[in-house]
């Protein structure tokens, strides 16, 4: 047996004690032929989950206590764990249709039985194969992007953002539009709303990155995931009217962009790289000199905190 075999099997075996009886069948249909088994022959039935918790009665059972662990009634099992009892009584059956309302209902609680484990087991597998395919899907990711790529954006790593800068420096390619973008109050959203949402703000600002780069035309525009709410952005041979166009493209997305939630505002720092005798580490640093100022300027504008605190009042 492979591993997922194995893994399967241990699921299966572990998770019906996470079921409850309306998880594994109709409770009205099931209430239905007890009611008839009632009306009909007189037989009394009281129905609890796994602890003992009352699910439904026929009959009369004032002041009847169920105790599942002492005095269990009929056990309906699944991988061999208990889901639900059944308790019968039948004194008020007639004395010529015991044995057969007795056969009827020992057949009931079979069927009942197996239709819970089948409907057990095609719960599991339908969850198990919507597992795999997403680990399939994710490790066809990063595989992909595992060695140049951040693997929630998609866009360059750190590393090999730096390394297609220096490809950049050695070619002497100028100009060069150099740009240090960064989220305001990333941690704010981490903090009030949690790591999956925080991912969400990131992949949000990326894509607008990514997507206005490609409106653009900016055909070998160099993108790259700094490190948590940083972005670089190089675009060769770019002038600065339209490294601005970009930047304000940029911004103006995010502006507009509508979440209950998040609000992607970004700063930007952007200066031309025209001198090959400078290096891209000085250019980076004027870059992002301004994309501080330009934060300052963001976080002290009227209405900026409101806007930023808009979801806190719908989670």
């Amino acid at each position: 047996m492979n591993g997922k075999k194995t893994a399967f099997a241990e699921r299966v075996s572990q998770n019906s004690k996470n079921y409850f009886p309306k998880d594994l069948f109709d409770l009205e249909a099931a209430g239905t032929f007890l009611e008839r088994l009632h009306t009909m022959f007189g037989l009394d039935t009281l129905m609890t989950d796994r602890h003992g918790a009352v699910i439904m009665t026929h009959g009369n059972f004032d002041g009847f206590v169920p105790d599942v662990k002492n005095k269990p009634g009929n056990k309906i099992r699944v991988m061999e764990r208990t889901v639900c009892h059944i308790y019968a009584k039948d004194e008020n059956v007639a004395q010529n249709q015991k044995e057969a309302v007795n056969a009827l209902l020992d057949a009931y609680i079979k069927t009942l039985e197996g239709f819970s484990g089948k409907s057990y087991m095609a719960s599991e597998q339908a969850v198990y194969i919507d597992e795999l395919e997403q680990q399939v899907e994710k490790d066809a990711y990063q595989a992909k992007y595992s060695e140049q790529n951040d693997p929630l954006t998609g866009l360059l790593n750190r590393n090999y953002f730096i390394s297609r800068m220096r490809q950049l420096a050695e070619r002497e390619i100028v100009p060069t539009a150099v740009i240090c973008v960064n989220i305001n109050d990333w941690k704010f959203f981490d903090s009030h709303f949690g790591e999956e949402e925080s991912d969400r703000l990131v992949l949000t600002v990326a894509n607008i990155l990514r997507g206005k780069a490609e409106e653009a035309g900016f055909d070998d525009a160099v993108i790259g995931r700094i490190e948590g709410d940083v972005f670089h952005v190089l675009l060769p041979l770019v002038e600065e009217d339209e490294a601005k166009r970009y930047c304000d493209s940029i911004q103006g997305a995010c502006e507009c962009f509508e979440d209950e939630k998040l609000v992607p505002s970004i700063a930007v720092g952007c200066v031309i790289h025209i001198n090959v005798e400078q290096s891209y580490r000085d250019a980076l640093s004027d870059a992002e000199y301004a994309m501080f100022e330009n934060k300052f300027a963001i976080k002290n504008a009227p209405g900026y905190r409101e806007k930023i605190e808009k979801g806190i009042n719908k989670k």
